[in-house]
């Protein structure tokens, strides 16, 4: 059972069509950067502060999400983020105005940060279940709906069709997605109990904090592989436009395979355990594809390995870790996931602006490079969390 009750099954299967949505949306700008570069003229560091400006409403629209969530129910923080996107997929790329377009972006990470702690707190209250499967699938339909966004980037740009035909079809199914949220009976989730008084506040417990570091560090990297492997391709190992975009899909369809696969093929196994092997696979693969940047286009063979590599190794790294900490903090899961899934937003915003500058001063390898470093200190980052929520679930 994907849920703890049947009742509760058109809900679930609404939330991972809406995060299914969530990952076309996340990946259509990377898949797309290339022609947006061409098109617009803009340059790394114009495309940092726009990808960066999605990043900033997402993390301080995530914050926002977890202190209301368990107040206001999963149906208005859902419907809002659905709202927020589709506004925003309705005008951009319109025209080649950075701000304009960073504005519109910054709308788009608002909606994707109110959806991401909706949907996760739904999952939470739905499953009684401390392995992560349930919240595993629908990021694994994240990851899917990730697969398709370049694939149909990589279609328009085969077709030689203006790449803003996807922002513009992604706003219709947001549209409906939204419909669709004001009637469902979300309300049945109920609400987050009240805390316990008298009790240590959440910023007084490891566990929260290092939830959010791991997150952040996480994000940080798989955003990087995401966003700048196109490029990448594209720039340092020359592929076409349509071929670079690709790079994208495969890196998503590891990802999805590992979100979909992992938690039933080990079912007993310690989140620390395979947190751990996981993180292994993406230094080594991240790593590997700052060498190809390095080599050029002889490595081309080995970088399409790497980006496959790199998906599948960071495939469940973060419903792990939204379930280690929701089962850290049972009374307090929206604020809790909500501030993890922060830090997460804080490292979409960081990275990719850091890799922007290291990109335009150094070279793409140079920022492959500073994402394996992140990818290691993301490693430590699980350990340590780990062993934080097991000191709190032994100690409520």
């Amino acid at each position: 059972m994907l849920t703890s009750e049947k009742r509760h099954l058109p809900l679930y299967l609404s939330v991972l069509a809406s995060f299914f949505l969530f990952g076309v949306s996340n990946t259509v700008i990377g898949a797309t950067l290339p022609r947006i570069l061409d098109d617009f003229g803009w340059s790394y560091r114009a495309a940092g502060a726009v990808l960066a400006a999605g990043s900033i409403a997402f993390f301080l629209s995530a914050y926002a999400a977890g202190r209301l969530v368990g107040r206001l129910g999963a149906k208005t923080v859902l419907a809002a983020g659905f709202g927020l996107n589709l506004v925003a997929l309705a005008f951009f790329g319109s025209g080649p105005s950075i701000w304009l377009n960073l504005a519109l972006n910054a709308c788009m990470g608002a909606g994707q940060g109110l959806l991401e702690v909706g949907a996760n707190w739904a999952v939470l209250r739905m499953s009684d279940e401390r392995t992560g499967r349930s919240l595993s699938i629908v990021h694994g339909a994240f990851a899917l709906g990730a697969v398709v966004g370049p694939v149909i980037a990589g279609a328009l740009a085969a077709a030689s069709a203006p790449w803003v035909l996807s922002f513009r079809g992604l706003c219709a199914l947001f549209a409906a997605m939204f419909a669709a949220s004001l009637v469902l009976p979300l309300d049945a989730l109920g609400r987050d109990e009240a805390r316990v008084a008298g009790g240590p506040s959440l910023s007084r417990r490891p566990a929260y904090w290092l939830g959010a570091l791991a997150l952040f560090l996480y994000v940080g990297a798989e955003h990087g592989v995401s966003t700048w492997s196109a490029e990448l391709f594209k720039r340092a190992l020359g592929s076409s436009a349509a071929t670079a975009s690709i790079a994208v899909s495969v890196f998503w369809i590891g990802l999805f395979e590992g979100r979909m696969g992992i938690p039933a093929a080990f079912p007993r196994a310690r989140p620390g355990s395979v947190l751990g092997i996981l993180s292994l696979g993406t230094v080594g693969s991240i790593a590997t594809l700052a060498l190809c940047a390095i080599i050029g286009p002889a490595a081309a063979p080995l970088a399409w390995v790497a980006v496959a590599v790199a998906g599948l190794a960071c495939s469940a790294i973060y419903p792990l870790v939204v379930s280690v900490v929701g089962a850290a903090f049972p009374r307090d899961q929206g604020t809790a996931t909500g501030f993890a899934s922060t830090g997460g937003g804080l490292g979409a915003f960081a990275f990719p602006w850091i890799m922007a500058n290291a990109a335009a001063t150094f070279g793409l390898a140079a920022g492959f490079v500073l994402y394996a470093a992140v990818a290691v200190a993301a490693a430590l980052g699980y350990r340590a969390l780990c062993a934080a929520a097991a000191r709190e679930r032994s100690a409520g």
